[in-house]
């Protein structure tokens, strides 16, 4: 028994022998398999050019939808029913579509894939400048534009948390300007840029090139495109490659603010030109004075605001003046301040007789103001009155030294009530005091401005633009703003007169359309309401002149302006009444692609709106959102 017991022990031991080495095999297999899982893991986070999904979660809430690109376009599901989970954000930056806006005019070559960045990883690189003011302007720009990313970055909380989907990659911007001098935005400025981006190892690597800084601009505004918040990455994410060739079709593209009407704080025109930069429009027309209100304070004529504006809390300094043109040129925009005249002017200008200077305007607040004028109050300059001449080179000359705009000069020049100056010249044709207002105060510009007139003085269409008056202005120096409706025959006069011509239709481009009069007589109002469809489809240089189709372009149309007058419009509201409309015209008037409101249109510009919203203009939505979730329903 002894000995079949301790046979039976060197079995059990060495069976047991085998089992602790078949462990620890196993154990070794096991621990194989997971380094090998760790690095497949870690390789696939870290390879840059995988077109993977990106799985880490915002927040710590688990999203509730993912978005699959199939056939060229981005299809929701439950985050449950996918093993995929991708944001909206990424799958329409990856997707077919290329999510510019504008649309370039160029060629155009998007990547698919997407690498981490952070804000603090770029880095600018200025490669060629024309002056040291050049340089200065282009450092600010890019500082702006980081000033975006970092305010995406803030307001996701990411500060301070570490993407969880690879290290962040560094992107240098290396930028030359190989031409003007001039920051400014002017009437000869090459605007085109050319834009290519590349990976480089860990860096990404973005070219610039433009022959102006407004076009550099241009091009640091198309990058910024190509960068996006990730709720799902918990980072920023950017394409890893592109190519983009651009430059605009017409070379106005502008947007009036009415801040007479009602008055806009600062902030609201400040926010009003961001939105104008993300868009590439190049012009704020500055429709300051009207008869209702003039809130400008100048150093030249303050008695103007201290008689006409609405309060002390309602008036513009000439420091306000210096930060929105500060901010317009960081953003490649002209500030047009346009002081109307000679009719639409009103209380501010009724101050003459006590300074001994003589009534520097007639009619003013006159009943029934129907007789005189389109809307309450009435008012108009007095012709005769040599002052109003000398007050006008002085406001002309200020305006020109603040803005630093001296090549396009906008004198107003609209519905002038012939009945008011007859009551009181009764000895001449109204209508000639018109012309004989306008010499002169194209005299008085022309002193203001060291000599010189600018290259463009425009008045908006009037009775003085109607032949036979047309004719006796001098088209080497005027040009028309065209606010008549495109089917009006005196709008086409204009044009096929020849005469330099900024489009803003009221049948098209006017955005204070369709919300009722707002008094009980008279019309006051334009209707239907004006959507960004109408607006984007609007091309009367195709519609009304066919010529151009077949390259003949007899008529020279400079561009267009979309025209938000304020009657009904107060700060609260201002940024739904004008985007995403404007971007609408923005397109536009940049690309001027010959296709209407596609849904490829519908689709980036509801990617275009997230980045206004994101940038903290209120603009109004396309739709609801169902349709930004499932877009391709809803078209």
């Amino acid at each position: 028994m002894k000995s079949w017991g301790e046979a039976l022990g060197r079995s059990a031991s060495a069976h047991f022998s085998r089992v602790g080495r078949l462990r620890r095999a196993l154990l070794l297999l096991a621990a194989a398999a997971c380094t090998a899982a760790a690095l497949l893991y870690w390789r696939q986070q870290t390879d840059d050019s995988a077109h993977r999904p990106l799985h880490s979660l915002y927040a710590n809430v688990a999203p509730q939808w993912s978005w699959i690109c199939r056939n060229d376009r981005c299809e929701r599901f439950l985050a449950t029913e996918t093993p995929i989970l991708q944001s909206l954000p990424t799958c329409n930056m990856l997707c077919a579509s290329t999510q510019l806006w504008p649309q370039p005019t160029g060629p155009v070559s998007l990547a698919t894939a997407a690498a981490h960045v952070r804000s603090n990883g770029f880095s600018l690189q200025v490669v060629s400048s024309p002056s040291r003011e050049i340089k200065e302007h282009l450092t600010d720009a890019f500082n702006l534009m980081l000033e975006d990313f970092k305010s995406l970055e803030r307001n996701a909380g990411l500060e301070n948390r570490r993407a969880s989907s690879g290290a962040p990659h560094d992107v240098v911007v290396r930028v030359a300007v190989n031409g003007t001098a001039d920051p400014r935005m002017r009437q000869e400025t090459d605007e085109t840029y050319k834009l290519t981006l590349r990976p480089a190892s860990q860096t990404l690597v973005v070219d610039i090139s433009a022959h102006s800084f407004v076009g550099a601009r241009h091009g640091f505004e198309t990058l910024s495109q190509l960068v996006w918040l990730d709720p799902y990455a918990a980072s920023l994410l950017i394409l890893e490659a592109a190519t983009v060739e651009d430059g605009p079709r017409f070379r106005y593209r502008g947007l009036l603010l009415d801040t007479a009407r009602n008055y806009f704080p600062v902030s609201d025109i400040l926010r009003t030109i961001d939105a104008m930069g993300a868009c590439k429009m190049n012009t704020f027309h500055w429709h300051v004075s009207d008869s209702q209100s003039f809130p400008l304070r100048l150093n030249s004529a303050p008695q103007l605001a201290q008689h006409g504006a609405y309060g002390p809390g309602a008036v513009y300094t000439t420091d306000d003046v210096r930060a929105i043109v500060r901010r317009a040129r960081l953003r490649g925009i002209r500030v047009l301040i346009e002081v109307d005249a000679p009719a639409h002017v009103g209380r501010a200008w009724t101050w003459g007789p006590v300074a001994g200077l003589g009534h520097l305007a007639h009619c003013v607040e006159v009943e029934p103001w129907s007789t005189y004028c389109g809307e309450p109050p009435c008012g108009q300059l007095n012709p005769r009155n040599p002052n109003v001449y000398a007050i006008l080179e002085r406001v002309y000359a200020e305006i020109i030294q603040l803005t630093g705009v001296d090549d396009i000069f906008h004198l107003g020049g609209d519905e002038v009530s012939e009945r008011c100056w007859a009551q009181h010249f009764n000895d001449t044709d109204p209508m000639d005091l018109w012309f004989d207002f306008t010499k002169r105060a194209m005299k008085a510009l022309e002193r203001a401005n060291g000599g010189k007139l600018p290259e463009l003085t425009l008045l908006w269409s009037s009775r003085l633009t109607h032949t036979p008056y047309l004719e006796r202005l001098d088209k080497k120096h005027f040009g028309v703003q065209i606010w008549g409706s495109s089917r009006w025959p005196e709008s086409r006069a204009v044009l096929d007169a020849g005469y330099r011509s900024i489009l803003s239709h009221v049948d098209a481009w006017y955005l204070d359309c369709g919300f009722g009069s707002w008094r009980d007589s008279s019309d006051g109002h334009c209707g239907p309401y004006r959507s960004w469809q109408q607006i984007y489809e609007h091309r009367p240089w195709i519609e009304e002149m066919p010529g151009l189709a077949t390259g003949v372009e007899p008529w020279r149309i400079d561009g267009g302006a979309a025209c938000q007058w304020t009657e009904q419009l107060g700060s609260g509201g201002l940024d739904a009444r004008v985007w995403p409309r404007t971007a609408a015209l923005a397109e536009r008037l940049w690309s001027d692609r010959a296709e209407g409101a596609t849904a490829d249109v519908y689709l980036r510009l509801d990617t275009q709106r997230t980045r206004l919203i994101a940038k903290g203009i209120h603009a109004a939505p396309l739709w609801p959102r169902w349709c930004s979730h499932n877009p391709h329903a809803c078209l």
